[in-house]
């Protein structure tokens, strides 16, 4: 794993980098939704890659889209097929053993990190996006017609559109304060960084307590029902691996 320093800038803060393939699948798009036609590579120790195989498998799409796994070590090449942890040994499509090889094969002018999740088009053998944020909402519906009537956002939607104004309000403060935050605690390099950053985040967990506390919120936080917004939350866990 890269040392703190390699994360963080002068100042001691970390501050995450913009994903760069944000491409989309879409009808008469460029990547058009199609079975079997995408993978989804994650490792099982990315947080951010978590939500988006949550969401996976929520929607039945295992039939759909392939996963392929990767190992929880990372390098300067990025993740690594190991073999380790039920990870493949080697990548099964390509015979590649990092991610910095699978960008690479997308684009060999790539010089940005070599992340996960990573949503992979095999027809054109290129990286369609790498942002969790933007992956996990093309698998709410531009997959739908390969699924049941119940698995589909129409029936049993993850963004409910009476409460996507407070959820995408919910996002921006969860992501900066805790998704983000446990990052910019355990990769800080100055305690004045840590002191800004940790208060930040525990004064965000309370707001989570009392929002669960509301009339109509609870067990999860917008009622019953799994939204958006519980993905985007349990989907983060305290891992400090990186991404």
């Amino acid at each position: 794993m890269p040392s703190n320093t390699a994360l963080t800038d002068n100042d001691g803060h970390f501050r995450r980098k913009e994903s760069q393939f944000r491409n989309a699948i879409s009808k008469g798009g460029r990547h058009p939704p199609e079975k079997d036609r995408y993978v989804l590579y994650l490792n099982y120790g990315c947080p951010w890659a978590h939500r988006t195989n949550i969401v996976r498998s929520l929607k039945g799409l295992d039939h759909v889209i392939q996963l392929i796994v990767m190992g929880i070590d990372l390098g300067p090449d990025g993740w690594l097929f190991d073999g380790k942890y039920g990870s493949e040994a080697v990548d099964p499509l390509y015979g590649v053993k990092s991610t910095r090889e699978l960008y690479q094969r997308a684009d060999p002018t790539y010089t940005g990190k070599y992340t996960v999740p990573c949503l992979w088009d095999k027809k054109l053998e290129t990286v369609v996006n790498n942002e969790s944020s933007e992956i996990i909402r093309m698998f709410y519906r531009e997959f739908d017609e390969f699924l049941p009537e119940d698995r589909r956002e129409s029936s049993s939607p993850l963004l409910p559109q009476d409460l996507r104004h407070e959820i995408e309000a919910m996002n921006e403060w969860v992501y900066d304060t805790v998704n983000n935050g446990v990052y910019k605690c355990g990769f800080t390099t100055s305690q004045e960084a840590y002191d800004k950053h940790i208060y930040r985040l525990f004064d965000s967990l309370d707001r989570i307590e009392e929002h669960l506390g509301q009339p109509g919120h609870g067990p999860l936080l917008f009622g019953d029902h799994v939204t958006e917004a519980d993905i985007r939350l349990a989907g983060q866990h305290t891992s400090m691996e990186g991404d």
